[in-house]
Parts: structure tokens; sequence; C-alpha cells
């Protein structure tokens, strides 16, 4: 009976959800503690805490060039050796309090976080079967979720109960990582790819929409993670408690709604939840702008973040429209794209803040009407040559 449930557990669908687990266990650990530590152990300013954000992003924008040590090991090993690298880089963080020590930490952790996120979306896109891709990413968002909640507690535990140190906190979350890793390494067998990825970077003229999408969708996630947290603290006093307090509200919430919002999008199409999604960051974004109550703010602030459960819907959109062998090219290529805002957005726009914090959030809101504007392009059904409302059979189209 025993060997019967491992058996039916050893599933491409739940290795998905345990490497999800692994992830928040090292990440949201190493974030939670950042600020902490870099002030109190390696005696961070503003302009360090700056640079270390910088270097952070960088991995993140050079995510294309995952498709080239595809030719040196099979994806599924690379996101295994991704995993341990995100565990390695958290695990050390507290061993090295120092300027230079905590940006390389930095870069081994962010390497091993942001390929892992490109990997994890290269193989969603190819085990699940696209009828039901929309419920399995959201159960996914709601596992990572899950342990998110599981690391918050865990570290208040460390910390207020126990008086571990940073070395230990540290240690112990990126140990758990780096076990979950290696359970699914040698735990699970080598899932057989249905169809062979190309190893070369892989850009199609026919593919324009979902690029363009996927840039707005980076802009859009620097404007949350960078200046609508800032605006509780700044302009609303939120103190550490309450902020990590939001952010057990987010996780607690998606924990219950991400698979229904997969679900959702699974019933009315990636055009109609686009739309949606977009309409509501509009309203959002122009609340930011204008929100004068503590409570609204961080009503704005949980409906923000939810909304990132709805970008499940572009991910099952290009999942539609690809060939089978791009798959994993394109998730490398689409990260890097995410992420060229992330170098821009968060020194312009911290300049614009300076004179006025009300025109990040309606230039914001701009970015989002964008978005909702190119949404109209993509069609009720897409699908291979029917990529946009424009495209008639474009499947040769480079």
């Amino acid at each position: 009976m025993a060997i019967s449930t491992l058996t039916r557990l050893r599933r491409p669908d739940f290795l998905l959800l345990l490497m999800a687990v692994a992830v928040p266990l090292s990440f949201a650990a190493w974030q939670t503690l950042l600020n902490n530590f870099a002030i109190e152990s390696a005696s961070f300013s503003g302009q360090e805490i700056g640079i270390l954000q910088s270097l952070r992003e960088i991995p993140g924008f050079l995510a294309f060039a995952v498709v080239f040590l595809l030719l040196l090991i099979r994806e599924q090993r690379l996101a295994y050796i991704s995993l341990a690298l995100l565990g390695v880089g958290t695990a050390v963080t507290g061993f090295f309090p120092s300027v230079i020590g905590l940006y390389i930490t930095t870069v081994i952790m962010s390497i091993g976080f942001h390929y892992y996120e490109t990997l994890q979306t290269s193989l969603a896109l190819q085990w699940i079967d696209k009828s039901h891709s929309a419920e399995t990413l959201g159960r996914l968002i709601a596992a990572g979720s899950f342990a998110s909640i599981v690391t918050f507690g865990l570290i208040w535990m460390f910390d207020d109960l126990l008086g571990l140190n940073y070395q230990w906190i540290y240690l112990i979350m990126g140990g758990l990582t780096l076990v979950i890793a290696s359970i699914a390494w040698l735990g699970f067998p080598l899932f057989p790819q249905k169809t062979e990825q190309h190893k070369h970077m892989v850009f199609r003229k026919r593919y324009w929409l979902y690029y363009t999408l996927t840039f707005m969708s980076g802009a859009r996630r620097q404007i949350f993670v960078v200046f609508a947290g800032f605006l509780m603290v700044e302009k609303f006093g939120y103190t550490v408690s309450q902020i990590a307090l939001l952010f057990l509200v987010n996780a607690a919430i998606n924990v219950f709604l991400a698979p229904r919002i997969g679900r959702l999008i699974g019933r009315i199409g990636e055009h109609r939840a686009l739309l949606i999604e977009y309409a509501g960051l509009i309203l959002v974004f122009c609340g930011y702008a204008v929100v004068e109550t503590a409570w609204i703010a961080a009503g704005l602030y949980i409906i923000d973040h939810l909304f990132f459960a709805m970008a499940i819907a572009l991910k099952t959109y290009f999942q539609k429209i690809a060939a089978p062998e791009d798959i994993a090219s394109s998730a490398g290529v689409s990260f890097s794209i995410n992420h060229i805002a992330a170098v821009v957005i968060p020194a312009l726009f911290g300049i614009i803040w300076l004179s006025s914090p009300a025109l990040v959030f309606y230039a914001g809101a701009a970015m989002a009407a964008v978005s909702f504007a190119l949404s109209l392009l993509v069609p009720e059904i897409p699908a291979m040559g029917r990529e946009s409302r424009f495209a008639f059979s474009s499947i040769d189209s480079r």
C-alpha cells in the first residue's frame, strides 16, 4: 500500500508542488531578514542596499542564458541545481556579515531563484495539459503561499521563542530548501520530454503580443514591489510587524483563492482574465495616488497582490500559442524581458517620487491602461496561428 502511494506521488504535478514549497522557505526567509541583518550585522546604508537590490535583479535579466545550460544538462536536473543554489546562497548568508559578503551571497541566492523560476514555468507548461494548466498553476501559487506562511511562523519561533541568531536562522531555512532539492533529485524519475526543446534563443515575430505584455507585467511588478510597500511606511507609518502582517494576509488569501482564480481563468479564458486584471490595476494604482487612510491603503495593497495570481493567464496564453519546442527557450527570454523594467524603474521612478509620489502611481495606472489596450488584441481562443486578433495562420513567421 505504501509503495503504491509513493508511486502515485511520483508524478510531474506533485514534483512541481514540492519544488514550489521549497522556494519560499529560502527566499521568504532571506527577504524577511534582509533589512535587519544588513543594517545590524553588515552596517549597510541606503547606498549599499540599493546596490544589493540592483545586483539581485541582474540574474533575472540574464535568465535567457538558461537555454545555453540546457546544452550541458537536462532541464529537470537544472531545476534541482537551481533550487540547491537558492538554498546554499540563503544558508551561508549569515556567515558573511559584510558588504562584499552579502553582495556575493545575494548573487548566488538570486541565480538559483531566478533560474528556478524560469525553469518552473517551462516545465509546468510542458508537463501540464492545456485543459487544466491554469488551475494547476494556481495550486503552485497556493503551495508557495502556504510555505511562506510556514516560513514567517518559523522565523518568529526561532527569533522570539528560541533566540537564535541570524546565522542559525539562515542556515536552517536554506538547509530545508537543500533537503527538498535532494529529495526531488533522488526520489523522482526523469520525466520524458514530449517535445525536444530548442537549445538556442528563440524570438518569434508572432509572439510579439506576448513579449509586450510580459514587459508591461514586469513594469507593473516594480511599481508594487518597490513603491507600494514604501508608501505604507513613509506616508502611513506602518511598522515592521504591520508590514509582516500584510505579507501574512496576502499569503493566506493566495492559499485559498489562487487555485480558484486558476479555475476561473480556465472557464472565462485568457482574454477576459487579462482585461479584468488590468482594469482592476488601473483602479488600484489611481487609489494609491489619492488614498489618505491607512486601512484603505492596506486594502489596496492586498487587492494589488491578489492580481498577481491573475498573471496565470499570461502563462497559459503563451502555452496555447507557442510551438511545443519553443517553450524552454522562450521561458528564459520572456523572464529576461520581464526584468528589463527592474533595471530602469526603481532608479527613475525613485527620482520622480521625491517630487510627487502620486505621479509614480498615476504612471503605474497608465502602464495598466496600455496593458488593457494590448489585452484587447488577445484572441478569445488563442492557438498557434491565432496569437493575436491580427494573426492569420502565421505559424511559419519568425
